[in-house]
């Protein structure tokens, strides 16, 4: 009779936590130990039509970054959306999403693990039955929980947790920790957690790659005209410029930056000069404006997009903002710092004792 595979649920703390960019890599490092997993998400966020059918864009990232077969792949329940919520408050859909959870979920796939991601918070989903400990009692899967590390005050959150999840919890990741704070959260919160029955599993330190946007996205956002540039929208764009000082002021604060988008007034040619002899991504003119040649053509000798957009700059920065908010790991580039990052500071060994697994092979 083949063998039942064990349940973990990856949820976070408070929405865009990292959590996606965690399962992403911990799902490369039990690969790596040679562990047949499966991957789901039960509550979507992220639907798209996908050769013919609908599915959760971050589930089809991560069974196309795994190669994982479709018997490996569980189903989504629901997209969460305004959408959702109106029609189970008006009582059109009347669906016992736990029933069918356990219909979907718990047939044995005949792996070792079943990788689940919950939803944003430990609140979300409860209007469906679907919220991380309503899915993890249902197929009975242990926690791992994703806290942004902001100050040593998130140990209140990680302490509420606890009390919420209970034994389920069998560890929590620390991201994106400044590298100043590290040694702090070494010696002070790490400690204290364990000692509060919370192992800390991995300690992630920030980094500025992870939560960059491409500028294709910011394209997207702004719905930009891009005036040149167009092979280089892969290019990642770290941090955010307002380019409305004076031309020396610029200079000097382009400098201090680094693989920026600068937002500057189309008719604004000494700052847009000035950013594109520093460490600029792309350039983001505001007001329609059209640059001048000489512009255009120094952006295009350094390659560095152009985009033009229909917006005053207020409302441009507060969408590029938003935008790096709540970043996605979708591109080559951010899986393979994802996959470092785990590799370095999770401890994979300690989960998986945790979950009474040991892997077939271990490849270094």
């Amino acid at each position: 009779m083949p063998k039942s595979a064990k349940y973990l649920l990856i949820g976070s703390t408070e929405s865009y936590s990292g959590k996606s960019a965690t399962v992403l890599g911990l799902s490369h490092l039990l690969k790596q130990k040679g562990l047949d997993i499966a991957y789901g998400k039960p509550l979507g966020t992220s639907l798209s039509e996908f050769e013919g059918s609908v599915v959760e864009e971050d589930v089809q990232f991560i069974a196309n970054s795994l190669n994982l077969p479709s018997n490996r792949i569980a189903p989504t329940m629901l997209a969460l959306d305004e959408v959702a919520i109106q029609k189970r408050l008006r009582g059109e859909d009347k669906t016992d999403y736990r029933a069918t959870l356990g219909q979907q979920y718990l047939p044995i796939f005949g792996g070792d693990l079943v990788l689940l991601e919950g939803p944003g918070n430990l609140s979300e989903g409860n209007l469906f039955d679907l919220s991380l400990l309503q899915v993890a009692d249902v197929v009975d899967a242990a926690v791992l929980l994703v806290c942004r590390y902001k100050s040593l005050l998130s140990v209140e959150a990680l302490l509420g947790a606890k009390q919420r999840v209970g034994d389920r919890l069998i560890g929590v990741v620390l991201n994106d920790i400044p590298g100043t704070q590290i040694e702090e959260v070494d010696a002070q919160l790490r400690p204290f957690l364990e000692q509060q029955g919370i192992p800390v599993l991995g300690m992630l330190p920030k980094n500025d790659l992870l939560r960059s946007v491409s500028v294709g996205e910011l394209v997207k956002q702004l719905n930009a005209q891009v005036l040149c540039g167009s092979d280089r929208l892969d290019l990642m764009v770290e941090s955010l410029a307002i380019g409305a000082m004076n031309v020396n002021s610029a200079v000097k604060y382009f400098r201090k930056r680094r693989n920026m988008a600068v937002v500057t007034g189309g008719d604004r040619v000494e700052i847009q000069q000035a950013a594109l002899e520093t460490s600029t991504q792309c350039l983001i003119l505001t007001g329609q404006l059209p640059p001048p040649s000489f512009i255009l053509n120094r952006a295009e000798e350094l390659e560095i997009p152009i985009l033009s957009v229909d917006l005053d700059t207020l409302t441009t920065v507060e969408i590029v903002d938003r935008t790096f908010g709540q970043v996605r790991v979708h591109e080559p580039i951010k899986v393979h710092c994802i996959s470092q990052l785990m590799a370095e500071h999770f401890d994979i060994n300690r989960l998986l004792s945790q979950l009474g697994l040991n892997p077939a092979v271990a490849i270094q």
